[in-house]
């Protein structure tokens, strides 16, 4: 193990993947660098301290401290609100995300939490968990109207994978003046995003977390949504209000919902949301695929040589300091 690496891989895990195979992606992208795997604590101290790029689920900010040649912190999850940004910011270091590498699968269990509904799927599964052979109605996907909220890396995978299926698509996104992939696209004011709702059987959200978007879809929201909608989550349990869900749910308001991403979360085992049969819940694993660190590999190996060149790094949360 060298002193000096160019890069080190964190010992820390995502999703029951191992480190060590992320670092061996990243030598095959990175043949002309050292790229290092620390297995300890003591590991982590001694080689981020000279490393140019560290990249796994977090960064201790003690860590941060005593890094004096660290240049690029490459988070492996979507989300960084769990990193130590400002004292990042304080050290010069450029921050990316693994957005996007998650996108395809996402957006295919949003299609699949959709069909399921349109089908019924989820109450053939629990006649036969009875054993009735007992016929039951169904819908039809094409001619509805989906709704997007949110035309990221997630929102533009699942429009694409809609194309053929015939439906309806309004995508909401914070610049509506740029168009979209949706046949119709409105930005996220109240209004625009209620006559969206009212239009709409499916309802996906796919958008981040922030303070506009936290609570977005709550009592309100849920009133003018039809009586046969359908709300799939597939970002942040968050953005949607918990007990207006559930109130929306046992009272029919809305037909049923399909949560990757709940709040609380992980969901506490005695929650309402269990019991309800027109709840589908899955434990955040819409973005799981087995492409996850050859996808990631790509974008930290292009971003340590953007980092010689100067140029602008590929999914930059933080852009790296002036000096």
């Amino acid at each position: 193990m060298t002193d000096t690496p160019d890069v080190v891989v964190l010992r820390e895990g995502t999703e029951g993947l191992s480190m060590e195979s992320y670092a061996e992606t990243l030598r095959d992208r990175l043949p002309d660098r050292t790229v290092a795997l620390a297995r300890t604590p003591k590991q982590e101290r001694e080689l981020v301290a000279d490393a140019r790029v560290a990249t796994g689920i977090t960064l201790d900010p003690e860590l941060v401290e005593e890094a004096s040649n660290l240049e690029l912190f490459a988070c492996t999850f979507a989300g960084t609100d769990h990193v130590p940004m400002d004292e990042l910011a304080d050290r010069g270091v450029a921050v990316t995300n693994a957005g996007g590498i998650h996108a395809p699968g996402i957006a295919e269990q949003a299609i699949a939490n959709m069909l399921v509904f349109t089908r019924r799927l989820h109450e053939g599964w629990r006649r036969k968990a009875n054993n009735e052979w007992r016929h039951f109605q169904s819908d039809e996907f094409t001619d509805s109207t989906v709704t997007v909220i949110g035309l990221g890396s997630i929102g533009q995978a699942l429009v694409q994978r809609l194309q053929g299926f015939e439906v309806e698509t309004i995508g909401v996104r914070y610049t509506p003046e740029k168009g979209g992939p949706t046949d119709e696209v409105v930005g996220f004011d109240e209004d625009a995003i209620h006559d969206a709702l009212s239009r709409s059987e499916y309802v996906v959200v796919a958008c981040p977390l922030n303070d506009l978007t936290r609570g977005l879809v709550g009592e309100a929201e849920f009133a003018t949504m039809p009586p046969n909608a359908v709300l799939v989550n597939a970002a942040r349990g968050g953005i949607v209000d918990t007990d207006a869900l559930v109130s929306a749910l046992q009272s029919n308001k809305i037909r049923g919902a399909a949560l990757d991403v709940t709040d609380p979360e992980p969901l506490p085992n005695d929650h309402e949301l269990w019991d309800l049969e027109n709840c589908l819940v899955t434990p955040h694993t819409g973005g799981h695929t087995p492409k996850h660190w050859d996808r990631l590999g790509d974008i930290v190996a292009e971003n340590v040589s953007r980092l010689e060149s100067g140029g602008e790094l590929v999914n930059e949360v933080l852009a790296p300091s002036a000096d």
